[in-house]
Order: C-alpha cells, then sequence, then structure tokens
C-alpha cells in the first residue's frame, strides 16, 4: 500500500469509493465538483492510499493559516481495519504540521459513532461545538 497525491486520472476510482464509503451523501456534495475544485486549492493536501493499481483509500484536507480541516477520509470496505485509515491521517498531519499547522479539526456526523472511536484512537477529543453551515450556491 502506497499513500501519494491525488493524480487526475485517479479521478473515476475516487468517485466509486466515495459512492461506496458516503451512501447518504447530500446531492450538492458532488463528487467530480468537489476532486475539481480542490485541485485549484491546496491539491497537495489531497492524497489517496492505492494498493495494487487500485484506490482504496482518499483524504482531503486544507489549510487557512489558523487551523486545518480534513475531508473524506474514506477506505474501501473490503481494506477497512488494515492501517489505511490511520495512514492517511498520519500523512495528513505530517502535510499539515510542514505548513505550520497547529491544529486540525474534523467533522463527523454525530450517529457515525464507530468513526468517532476511530479518531479518538488516533488522539483526537469531541469538543462541545455546533455546526453552522450556510449553502452560498
Amino acid at each position: 500500500m502506497q499513500i501519494r497525491s491525488y493524480e487526475e486520472a485517479d479521478e473515476g476510482q475516487v468517485v466509486t469509493l466515495w459512492r461506496e464509503a458516503f451512501p447518504d451523501t447530500p446531492a450538492h456534495n458532488d463528487p467530480v465538483t468537489d476532486i475539481r475544485n480542490k485541485l485549484n486549492i491546496q491539491r497537495e493536501l489531497f492524497i489517496v492510499a492505492e494498493h495494487e493499481y487500485r484506490i482504496v483509500g482518499t483524504a482531503m484536507a486544507g489549510f487557512d493559516g489558523h487551523r486545518g480541516w480534513v475531508y473524506y477520509v474514506a477506505v474501501s470496505k473490503s481494506q477497512r481495519r488494515t492501517g489505511i485509515g490511520r495512514a492517511l491521517m498520519s500523512e495528513v498531519e505530517a502535510r499539515l504540521k510542514a505548513l505550520g499547522c497547529p491544529k486540525l479539526n474534523l467533522q463527523v456526523r454525530g450517529s457515525n459513532r464507530e468513526v468517532v472511536e476511530f479518531y479518538r484512537a488516533l488522539g483526537y477529543q469531541v469538543e462541545d461545538r455546533i455546526s453552522l453551515a450556510k449553502h452560498l450556491h
């Protein structure tokens, strides 16, 4: 398994993975649009895990100079619990740290207890926050 930067040729496999990993994603989060938008801003913070020429994991991050955020952390169902998620997060953290990022935030749906426990095992803490959003399109 190799962790590397996303390449345009990965698009089809990444879209397939995201549809498997996030079956209830809202329509406004179109994978192709999200991928192409990311390639215009900090593309070095979009990484994939590749195993036997197949994309089996992803992570997309951003840093605004104050905080880092990570999105689209996904591992194919057949490869879960093999260390891929941990490796992706380790690489994201290293890349953000190299940019001077002091803190990394992420959001998890409240109903997804299993994922919360995954992040806790990596040293993340649940913070008392309310997430607000406004769609600008």
